[in-house]
């Protein structure tokens, strides 16, 4: 699998989607990688799904759970800093490091 561009941490935007999640933007709390399918993230607070949850030890109530659900990493973008406009990253050194920056503005992400 090729290398990820957005990690744990950035703020993104939703590119596309249904009505109510699409131009939101939120942190990524969760970068999902499976062998041989596509990478997801879980965005804090977007594509809320209801889960219907037996009783358990933990949950010994039960009942409907509201939890985040993943997006593909395709349909969202970074934000970025400067303008809070949707861009790439990129990579550039800084000295002997190795940083991320946006494509748009320049800006280490």
């Amino acid at each position: 699998m090729s290398k990820l561009k957005i990690k744990r941490g950035d703020n993104v935007i939703i590119t596309t989607g249904n009505k109510n999640i699409k131009g939101k933007t939120g942190e990524v709390i969760e970068v999902i990688k499976k062998e041989g399918k596509d990478a997801r993230v879980v965005v804090a607070g977007l594509n809320i799904v209801k889960r219907h949850t037996k009783p358990s030890a933990s949950n010994p109530q039960g009942g409907i759970v509201e939890k985040e659900a993943s997006i593909h990493i395709s349909n969202v973008a970074l934000i970025d800093p400067k303008s809070g406009k949707p861009t790439k990253a990129g990579y550039k050194m800084d000295g002997d490091k190795k940083v991320r920056i946006a494509k748009k503005s320049g800006e280490t992400l």
